[in-house]
């Protein structure tokens, strides 16, 4: 048990189990807010003529409601079981102007209380905001462990885990400040955007650091900084040219709440007699002879015991999520979005999701995390794909899990038939089952697996070529923040090891690796050779845009080419224990009339006439040049 304590967990289950016993509930518990409206605001001018308001108050549904306001009109009153909730139905008119009106609730002909709602006016662009996509490399950072821009947040009143850095699973103190004082670092390395772990309120007893128990979703959590931090740290990335993705959750909460503490309705969770967890099974959704109950396990059991699994058939939760990631793109002014547990969510709320996104914003763009190793399970939740039951998920970019564990083996394999770099051929070569390919996520660690540098035995030559491929391969590289200064902890030894704190990010750290003399020998040459593949790739149309040619792996040599137009890009891998020569006639085809190249990595002119030899265990990127 991670969050609560088995006392409080038991009064949590007994009140969750016992709907719709919703008046002794509301007695009992004392943490529920007396009066919320949910989106707390809106936008003029949306081409989603629909918004529906979730309305919390003490026996709300038994008051009527009246508005006036020129192109806002109340279509509908939605009650539901229990009387604290009233969803209310408003449609927008295509020309309704920004401002604000009264939204008065009235009982016995009395004005109980009222609500100024705010229609506010959109940012100019906003609707034509540029996503990520095969021309970023996306930077994941947690932030509570990767810098404390300001201690005087790691506490915060009301809010129940209290930070202590001994604790490698508690709470660090990592923020928004610390984010945004650290940019120009991730700038500087070459990185266009920055995933961040979910910032949002997780106000739990322990465990609460990772951000993915969401206890508000209209609020960033205190002990990170404001809502309008977060605005002001969008606002800044942006000057400095960089995108920023939220982290978004639709398939559980956390338990603490305010509204699992006083449930709408007995379905908007999956509720058993019993805590039922879920089997993890994605492969069920795709599985044509699945059973009822293996899909039904991994739909509708828990994550955790302090994870609510939330049940997306239901419209009024569907809307209410829909509308919560359309008020944050709008509010912060965000460039993607990446979704958490793809699979785990209803796949028809998906759809319903991915389509009222893009029509709000078509050239946004969200990746899903499809965590299957299986490339047609994978491809099987990208837009538009070739799937014999016509799902289409409609989100542009998944998780290459497949891909991932290719890279994971590929340079610490003898190479053979499949084994080796043969690994990232055959992957590439199952591509004719994604609908576009290049628009994965592709990555050789995040914050739920083993750090790459792990993997490979803590062996430079194997991560220089590994970062080599992953940033000239077709796909959206991402890159977890540490891999540039060798971190190497692993998986199996807690989640609180992968994720440890980035060295100088808090005050006093003994040394401060965000600066060039606060690293080792060894942290400022990965950084450099990083930051000089990172940077190349910024201005290489043939590797962010350009067609993929390869030829199969042999004699521990993998060669392929980007190619743009009348541009060229060649990378040779070797991963053998000697020096090759390359045969320069079976790459006739791709060279064509090119004389000469330049190495990305050694800046070396090289002759093409003269052929090439590639290092052992080394990586070659080549411009190529007439």
């Amino acid at each position: 048990m991670k969050y609560l304590s088995k006392s409080l967990l038991l009064i949590n289950l007994i009140l969750l189990f016992s709907l719709p016993a919703f008046s002794q509930k509301a007695e009992k518990i004392s943490q529920n807010p007396t009066f919320r409206v949910e989106p707390p605001s809106w936008w003029a001018g949306m081409k989603h003529p629909e918004l529906q308001l979730l309305v919390y108050g003490k026996d709300i549904a038994l008051t009527d409601v009246a508005l006036e306001y020129p192109g806002v009109v109340l279509r509908k009153k939605i009650a539901v079981e229990n009387p604290n909730y009233l969803f209310l139905d408003l449609e927008l008119a295509p020309d309704v102007k920004p401002g604000s009106f009264e939204i008065a609730f009235i009982r016995e002909r009395e004005t109980v209380f009222t609500y100024n709602y705010y229609l506010r006016e959109r940012e100019p662009g906003s609707a034509t905001r540029k996503g990520f996509d095969s021309g970023d490399v996306i930077y994941l950072l947690m932030p509570d462990r990767f810098a404390n821009g300001d201690p005087a947040n790691d506490n915060m009143p009301g809010m129940l885990e209290k930070a202590d850095r001994n604790n490698p699973g508690g709470r660090h103190g990592g923020d928004i400040a610390g984010i945004r004082k650290n940019l120009d670092y991730i700038s500087d390395l070459g990185m266009t955007a920055v995933w961040i772990n979910p910032l949002l309120e997780n106000n739990n007893a322990a465990w609460s650091y990772h951000g993915y128990a969401i206890t508000d979703f209209y609020k960033v959590d205190p002990r990170f900084g404001t809502n309008d931090d977060y605005v002001a740290l969008v606002k800044e990335a942006h000057e400095k040219g960089l995108k920023i993705i939220m982290d978004m959750i639709f398939n559980h909460c956390g338990i603490n709440h305010w509204f699992i503490n006083d449930l709408p309705m007995s379905n908007w969770i999956h509720q058993f007699p019993e805590f039922t967890k879920s089997n993890f099974r994605a492969e069920a959704i795709t599985d044509p002879y699945a059973s009822e109950y293996d899909r039904n396990k991994l739909l509708q059991g828990w994550f955790d015991t302090n994870m609510p699994d939330l049940d997306q058939r239901n419209p009024l939760v569907t809307e209410y999520l829909i509308q919560n990631s359309i008020w944050w793109i709008e509010f912060a002014g965000l460039s993607g979005i990446r979704l958490d547990t793809q699979p785990y969510p209803y796949k028809e709320m998906i759809a319903e999701w991915g389509k009222r996104v893009f029509n709000e914003y078509p050239d946004f763009n969200i990746v899903g995390e499809a965590w299957l190793n299986r490339e047609g399970m994978n491809a099987y939740y990208q837009k538009d794909a070739i799937v014999g039951d016509g799902y289409n998920s409609y989100l542009p970019s998944i998780t290459d899990f497949s891909m991932h564990g290719a890279m994971a083996r590929a340079f610490t394999e003898n190479d053979g038939w499949s084994e080796g770099m043969a690994r990232l051929y055959y992957v590439l070569a199952q591509d004719f089952l994604w609908a576009d390919p290049s628009k994965n996520l592709i990555f050789l660690d995040n914050h739920d697996v083993n750090r790459y540098f792990n993997n490979v035995g803590n062996d430079i030559d194997a991560l220089k070529m590994a970062l080599s491929f992953l940033l000239t391969t077709r796909g959206i590289p991402q890159i977890y923040y540490g891999t540039e200064l060798l971190m190497d902890e692993p998986e199996h030894k807690g989640h609180g090891e992968i994720r440890k704190d980035f060295p100088g990010g808090w005050p006093g750290d003994a040394v401060n690796a965000f600066a060039r003399e606060g690293r080792t020998n060894d942290q400022n040459e990965i950084f450099s050779y990083m930051q000089r593949l990172l940077k190349f790739r910024q201005h290489s149309l043939p590797v962010t845009r350009g067609k993929l040619l390869q030829f199969i792996p042999s004699d521990g040599l993998y060669v392929y080419f980007r190619q743009h137009e009348d541009q060229t890009v060649m990378v040779v891998l070797n991963n053998s224990k000697s020096a090759k020569k390359l045969n320069m006639t079976k790459y006739a085809e791709a060279l064509k009339d090119y004389t000469t190249a330049n190495d990305v990595i050694s800046l070396q002119k090289l002759s093409l006439s003269k052929g090439l030899e590639s290092k052992p265990r080394s990586a070659m990127v080549l411009e190529l040049s007439r």
